[in-house]
């Protein structure tokens, strides 16, 4: 064996003999490995083949990533068993497709997968990796796919004469280069794990090697049979990671709602590590008056069970803000809820409420990272949410925070994922997407930006939720705040307070019922919360119009005998409005109808 060659990897594919490396311009791919060169002294021996054998499984399947699977199945056997190595893999299996074997007609479908070969070979006539060899008008039914690919058998061609290379070249022309290149011996395998072939490996020797004997097929066979285990597990680990995907895809809002007077960028970004899917979740919701609620977590594991954790989560979480504005309260029975999950899984979740009336976010946080504000050119720092703690660990209440933000302003809510680093601490990692924030501009920063420029950047292990909002006010004349009198008067003012906007609005033909239920909700709020506190008044897809008090009880609909002279306003506002409802604050309740405008 003579030699001082080096090999390299090599871009494309070659079912009949491995390909030059090389990309399809000429030039040469510039990562090269020792070739032929000095091998080992056992390298014909029974001891050395077995221990070379033997090896294989520290060697190849490091990872469960089937491209890289393939790639360490191809360099493990070049130079000590062949000259050149290229493994192809069926389409339809990469597709999901399972049949015991390929059947057909015509050639059948190979993504070329992974190829290696020494420097000598490197005139051959490839397919790039990647690419999927398919049926052309030159192209012919090779040996491969006659046996390996229909039968599952192998081909040994110990030497290989003139008219065989035709028969293992995909074309006329590989079977030329091949022939030029001083290649005398060929051997193919299928690949087969489980009863499932998967697709082949084929071999070639050049010159100054040995032809392929029947011991290097029995050989070939034991390293295929080991290798295919391997990508087959990678395989059905990368399935499983689409299906995870796919149900942390559906179990997510698939539109984001429109929210008066905020506009709000989401998305979230799955990781490029197979096993970094699994719990990262956020909603939007519109609320009552105009009040937009946001919602980010993240569930402490991966896979299937904390993907079904995090839809259990987000199902509750929508619903307690439907029926709770205060995020506090939110996170607190949302505490419970996680700990009578039978899985005992932990999550954190930083919950927001936005109203437009005061350009203002009530936060809570239990456990979550910190959002960042980003107030206008050069000037962006975390908000300092009270950090309670994560939602299952038992330790609650949690407390709010308040926060004014001026016009232009964004807020930016994310998962770990999005600065999560083996190396790097977590406040080194928070400067640096504080950094890339500024280093954005709005419009960028907007359109989810920050996922190519954060610390983890676009090649993060582990998946990321971004959630970007920015207040842009409804024109001011879409919402309208009073404070009423909390004596008699309060009902007459609303009244007139209703009546006079509406006019305003071009909206007469809604005052008479508009005008009941202002009536009921300030009557209601006379009796038993105290006396009202505001009335709200917002146009926007729907009419809605809101009051709020300081009383504890929420209003319920009662059976009316035809006797009573009370218990009907709710019944009337039921029927006449499209929806209403009510909702705990900090200090009392809202009580709130909605009705829909004129066409």
């Amino acid at each position: 064996m003579n030699g001082g060659s080096r090999k390299r990897r090599l871009t494309s594919r070659g079912s009949a003999g491995s390909g030059a490396s090389a990309d399809r311009s000429g030039h040469a791919n510039p990562r090269f490995r020792r070739s032929r060169g000095l091998l080992p002294p056992d390298r014909f021996t029974t001891r050395g083949q077995l221990a070379w054998l033997n090896s294989a499984t520290s060697r190849i399947g490091t990872t469960l990533d089937l491209e890289r699977t393939a790639r360490e199945l191809a360099e493990f056997t070049v130079p000590r068993f062949a000259d050149g190595a290229a493994v192809d893999i069926l389409e339809s299996v990469l597709r999901g497709d399972e049949g015991a074997r390929w059947t057909g007609s015509g050639i059948p479908a190979l993504r070329a997968t992974a190829l290696c070969a020494i420097e000598e070979l490197s005139s051959l006539e490839p397919t790039p990796v990647g690419e999927t060899f398919v049926h052309a008008e030159k192209q012919h039914e090779t040996l491969l796919h006659r046996y390996c690919l229909r039968q599952g058998k192998p081909v040994l061609l110990s030497r290989m004469r003139d008219h065989d290379f035709v028969r293992v070249a995909p074309t006329a022309s590989a079977a030329a280069k091949m022939r030029a290149a001083g290649v005398h011996s060929y051997l193919a395998v299928p690949l087969i794990a489980r009863g499932l072939l998967l697709g082949s490996a084929d071999f070639v020797r050049g010159a100054g090697t040995p032809p392929f004997s029947s011991t290097d097929l029995a050989l070939a066979e034991q390293l295929a049979s080991k290798a295919a285990v391997f990508i087959d597990n990678a395989r059905l680990y990368g399935r499983e990671r689409e299906h995870v995907v796919s149900l942390q895809r559906s179990l997510l809002p698939r539109a984001t709602p429109l929210t008066p007077g905020l506009n709000v960028y989401a998305e979230y970004a799955p990781a490029t590590a197979h096993h970094g899917v699994g719990g990262d979740w956020y909603d939007v919701m519109a609320l009552p008056g105009g009040r937009t609620a946001l919602v980010v977590g993240d569930v402490m594991g991966h896979g299937l069970p904390a993907a079904a954790t995090m839809g259990r989560l987000r199902t509750v979480a929508r619903t307690l803000m439907t029926l709770d504005m205060a995020p506090e309260r939110v996170l607190a029975r949302l505490d419970l809820a996680t700990r009578d999950l039978e899985d005992e899984q932990v999550a954190t979740c930083l919950c927001a409420v936005y109203d437009p009336a005061d350009s203002g976010y009530t936060l809570a946080s239990a456990g979550h990272l910190p959002p960042l504000l980003v107030d206008g050119p050069g000037s962006a720092d975390f908000v300092e949410v009270p950090i309670g703690a994560p939602l299952g660990a038992g330790v609650i209440p949690y407390d709010p925070l308040r926060l004014r933000v001026p016009d232009g302003s964004h807020l930016v809510m994310y998962t770990d994922g999005l600065i999560k680093s083996r190396t790097e601490d977590l406040d080194t990692q928070l400067d640096r997407l504080r950094t890339a924030a500024l280093g954005l501009a709005p419009g960028a920063l907007e359109a989810g930006g920050l996922l190519e420029r954060a610390p983890a950047g676009a090649a993060r292990f582990d998946e990321a939720v971004l959630l970007v909002t920015e207040g842009a006010p409804s024109p001011s004349d879409d919402l309208r705040v009073w404070e009423l009198p909390k004596d008699g008067r309060a009902a007459s003012v609303a009244r007139g307070l209703v009546t006079g906007q509406l006019a305003t609005w071009g909206l007469d033909e809604l005052a008479d019922v508009c005008e009941l239920v202002v009536s009921e909700l300030v009557g209601n709020a006379l009796r038993y919360g105290n006396g009202p506190g505001d009335l709200r008044l917002m146009r926007g897809e729907r009419l809605v119009v809101e009051v709020s008090d300081t009383g504890p009880d929420l209003p319920q609909i009662q059976h009316a005998e035809l006797s009573d002279e009370g218990g009907r306003g709710l019944q009337l506002i039921n029927m006449l409005c499209r929806r209403w409802g009510s909702c705990r604050t900090v200090t009392g309740k809202v009580v709130w109808a909605e009705q829909n405008l004129p066409s």
